[in-house]
């Protein structure tokens, strides 16, 4: 293991808690980087030991020091899966590259809860992660009108169910569609969209509520489906 591959790994756990906090607070409209991290039963404001990831939960047995209350056991969960995303990039890249892979899998990862806790997959994610998509191709030597084709027909895709159903869900889809195809290309979007296609029809069989009964988890299972076809499809091949 090098040391970029141990700086990340160190960094991870506190990139999910990060993510945690944005994946709680963004579905409720709460600001993300301001503001102090509170217990949501008493309100009290935690400490900076508190919020150490993971550490912080075990120590203090899944329970706020102050009321008592029992902490969301997402919050530890999503520390150890931004970690599990940094080794697991690790085991296919380096470097440069390992650095945008951890980038790409850490904004899936959020884009995955939010989508399976809230049906939605937010513009303000998915919008940056297309350029920084196109950013990381352009660094990593790839042909740049691969990738942005990769995002114009990522996008056109679904456009038309978007055009059908006016929803915003649709459009949000679209959107990630055209972030994941800036980022495996147009050559990668076949295997992603059969990946994902396969997930989505699996996710099916899972109970749902009343939140968005009919499209559960096409965000979700489409950022599952964009992690795997970024580590193992035709990226780094291409000329």
């Amino acid at each position: 293991m090098n040391l970029a591959t141990i700086e990340l790994a160190i960094a991870a756990p506190f990139v999910g808690s990060f993510l945690g906090v944005l994946v709680t607070r963004l579905p409720e409209g709460r600001t993300v980087v301001r503001g102090r991290s509170n217990c949501e039963s008493c309100g009290t404001p935690l400490s900076p030991l508190e919020l150490f990831p993971i550490a912080s939960f075990l120590a203090l047995r899944g329970r706020c020091r102050h009321c008592g209350a029992s902490i969301s056991a997402i919050h530890p969960a999503i520390e150890i899966a931004a970690l599990i995303v940094t080794l697991w990039a690790a085991t296919v890249s380096s470097g440069e590259h390992l650095f945008a892979g951890c980038v790409f899998g850490w904004t899936l990862l959020a884009l995955a809860l939010l989508d399976v806790r809230s049906a939605m997959v937010p513009l303000v994610l998915t919008i940056p992660l297309a350029g920084a998509g196109l950013l990381a191709a352009r660094f990593a030597g790839q042909p740049p009108v691969m990738h942005l084709l990769g995002a114009a027909i990522g996008f056109a895709l679904p456009a038309s169910v978007w055009l059908w159903l006016r929803t915003r869900y649709a459009l949000e889809v679209a959107a990630l569609l055209a972030a994941i195809g800036a980022w495996v290309s147009w050559q990668g979007l076949p295997p992603v969209l059969t990946i994902g296609a396969a997930l989505f029809l699996a996710g099916m069989f899972v109970p749902a509520d009343d939140r968005a009964p009919d499209i559960r988890f096409v965000g979700a299972s489409l950022a599952a489906a964009a992690w795997i076809g970024w580590l193992y499809g035709p990226f780094w091949s291409l000329p």
